[in-house]
């Protein structure tokens, strides 16, 4: 059998890489020979004709992908006819078959950007070290689980939370099982080191009372005071609404609705807005143009987002995020049901809303001992 890696031009301006098996020839019923070949689509693309530097680097990465993948194949195929040790599995880079395995999650861009982010931390933990499967132990395993305890650090340079590290280090587990499954490994090394409890995650939010407050409060920068309400009235994160531009904003006869890509999890949303909400938006402008022109994200507006909680005697923790949460848990205590927080919230999975519906539920709890307690007799 002969496999040869080939490539296929596409519509869209790149060339798919695909294995080919040569696995001979046969004759059909009048006596016409023809090739027997199976294909393998690697989903690895190259573009065709590459216009700058990054796109070029991005060729030869995608490449050099490819060729592995075609020794690999190459190799097990010879260990099955001679029945030899495939030794290639032990020479190939940990992080070449994690990043393999990252870019096959593509499309599920939430997924994607975990595994991405995990591999940022396996690429620091790695180092200049050639890391091979034949590297690979329970001593590599437990010193990436080191190193998200004591070393990893956030963009912002602070240790990592406790979801961040269960969710990150279950990404490198994911490759493990996926790595013994696929011969690279002997053991399972996903089973050796326990991994991470995932945290419950505290969600700080407003009350009504306390978001009019805040309304009415003086904010030093009015792009953010807009941004941050519109946020607590329509439950969009910051990168959304960073990004909002004109064209995604439709002013149309029975209301306002956004029509929008949730950079997050790339869902195609439609969602109506209030007028308060709309309001906030201020005077239409070019249809490319960003709608919070000047919106910048950084410790700067972060701690101005503090102040001005403090100047409308609000004491909590707040974030940028926590206009998020107060939606959600408005929406929820003014009579919405959790599936169309859910939606409005752009949640793929129920599970990820209830947590709000815990926090209203709390609420009424605390809400049955408002009530003074009376001096009485009890009779039956």
């Amino acid at each position: 059998m002969k496999i040869k890696l080939r490539k296929k031009k596409l519509a869209s301006g790149k060339y798919s890489l695909y294995l080919d098996y040569y696995k001979g020839t046969s004759r059909d019923e009048n006596g016409k020979t023809k090739g027997i070949r199976e294909f393998e689509y690697l989903k690895e693309y190259l573009y065709i004709s590459p216009k700058n530097a990054f796109e070029k680097k991005q060729n030869e990465e995608t490449l050099l992908r490819a060729e592995q993948i075609l020794s690999i194949r190459r190799a097990e195929y010879a260990q099955g006819k001679y029945g030899i040790k495939d030794r290639s599995k032990d020479k190939l880079l940990f992080l070449t078959y994690y990043d393999k395995l990252k870019e096959e999650r593509y499309e599920s861009k939430g997924n994607y950007d975990n595994w991405d982010a995990a591999q940022n931390h396996l690429e620091n933990y790695i180092g200049k070290r050639k890391i091979t499967f034949e590297d690979v132990d329970e001593d590599f395993v437990l010193g990436f689980k080191k190193f998200l305890n004591h070393k990893s650090r956030t963009k912002s340079n602070t240790p990592l939370s406790q979801n961040s590290k269960y969710t990150y280090y279950n990404k490198f587990k994911a490759a493990l099982r996926q790595a013994f499954d696929d011969g690279y490994t002997r053991r399972n090394f996903a089973t050796t080191v326990k991994g991470y409890t995932q945290g419950e995650t505290s969600r700080e939010y407003l009350t009504h009372e306390e978001l009019q407050a805040l309304a009415k409060a003086r904010c030093k920068y009015q792009i953010l005071k807009n941004a941050f309400l519109f946020s607590c009235l329509t439950g969009l994160r910051w990168s959304d609404i960073n990004k909002l531009n004109w064209a995604e904003v439709r002013d149309e006869e029975e209301g306002s609705r956004l029509i929008f890509k949730q950079k997050k999890t790339a869902g195609q949303e439609y969602q109506y807005i209030s007028d308060q909400a709309r309001n906030l938006l201020g005077k239409r402008r070019k249809e490319n143009d960003r709608v919070f022109q000047g919106l910048k994200y950084g410790a700067h507006f972060n701690a101005e987002i503090l102040r001005w909680c403090m100047r409308a005697g609000i004491t909590k923790h707040i974030t940028f995020h926590s206009a998020r949460h107060t939606h959600a848990v408005l929406l929820l205590e003014n009579g919405a049901d959790i599936y169309t927080v859910s939606k409005v919230l752009g949640h793929k999975e129920i599970r990820t809303t209830q947590v709000y519906a815990k926090i209203v539920d709390k609420k009424k709890k605390e809400a049955a001992y408002l009530i003074p307690e009376l001096q009485m007799d009890y009779e039956f």
